[in-house]
């Protein structure tokens, strides 16, 4: 690790934890992430409490730990992008294809810990529609990264503002993010005349209502992060409401899931109206349709 090179930007910032290689659940090691100013307890990248400063993070690094890892947040302006298994470890050389991704984005770039991968730090905000693809992953928030401080040679020391520049890449890669649907006419919708109550009895008792369940109070532990949790129980409302955003809303507020980021502003609309318009998108059967969508 080399703490000299990490931009002052990152530096300032109280969003760094330390993390550790565990086994995950299915017997792979897994990067688990460790509260720096508590080191016997582990961080959340959803949670800022468990981050602490970089200083914190470098004193506590030396007591068993894998490394340092940083964490993006929605309030700053940094995204990270992730080009995994794109370098030679011993002779240093670069993919040519994330070589042009490097070029492109033109801020600062070091090699991840692992010595095989490179992390890109740039100014913007991923667009809605995917994250990651392959060997390429850009998060803008709820994640954190592992980090080095071994800059790249010939790429900037500073974080550049590369929003233009990250749209057209996620393009590229993910395809144009569809428009949100418009809501259709109420007798169009395949919904369920029923009390809210009787559509949660009714998931509850489903093959998977064990699932449901779990996820309409809260449980996260098959999931990541509270993204991933909020998707999954967003796809099982949209089958048991039908496409009809406005229900679900209603129903996803009364869910243990549900928290202040679901109504937090995001590309003209709501991230909780995102995600709702996304889940439809995904859901091609609804309860008591009798048909595709």
């Amino acid at each position: 690790m080399n703490l000299a090179g990490f931009p002052q930007e990152l530096k300032e910032r109280r969003q760094w934890v330390l993390w550790k290689l565990e086994p995950g659940k299915d017997g792979k090691p897994t990067k688990v992430p460790y509260n720096p100013a508590n080191p016997r307890f582990k961080a959340s990248s959803t949670k800022p409490a468990t981050w602490g400063t970089l200083a914190q993070a470098i004193a506590a690094a030396r007591s068993g730990f894998s490394g340092i890892g940083f964490v993006f947040s929605q309030d700053d302006p940094f995204t990270g992008v992730d080009l995994d298994e794109c370098r030679d470890s011993e002779t240093g050389e670069i993919a040519p294809g994330a070589r042009a991704v490097i070029e492109r984005l033109a801020s600062y770039t070091e090699i991840s810990p692992s010595g095989c991968g490179v992390h890109i730090i740039i100014k913007g905000k991923v667009p809605a529609g995917g994250n990651k693809k392959g060997r390429l992953e850009m998060y803008s928030q709820e994640r954190y990264f592992t980090m080095s401080g071994l800059h790249m040679e010939g790429t900037p020391t500073t974080i550049e503002p590369r929003q233009a520049e990250l749209e057209a890449l996620h393009r590229e890669i993910f395809g144009e993010c569809r428009p949100e649907p418009k809501p259709q006419a109420a007798g169009n919708l395949p919904t369920l005349d029923l009390p809210d109550a009787e559509i949660i009895a009714r998931a509850r008792n489903a093959r998977n209502g064990e699932k449901f369940f779990s996820l309409w109070t809260g449980d996260l532990s098959c999931y990541p992060s509270p993204s991933e949790a909020t998707a999954a129980l967003l796809s099982m409302l949209v089958f048991w409401c039908g496409p009809d955003p406005g229900r679900i809303d209603k129903l996803f507020r009364q869910s243990a899931l549900f928290r202040p980021k679901w109504d937090r502003p995001q590309n003209g609309e709501t991230w909780g109206a995102l995600e709702i318009a996304k889940a439809i998108r995904r859901t091609t059967e609804f309860y008591g349709s009798g048909r595709a969508a």
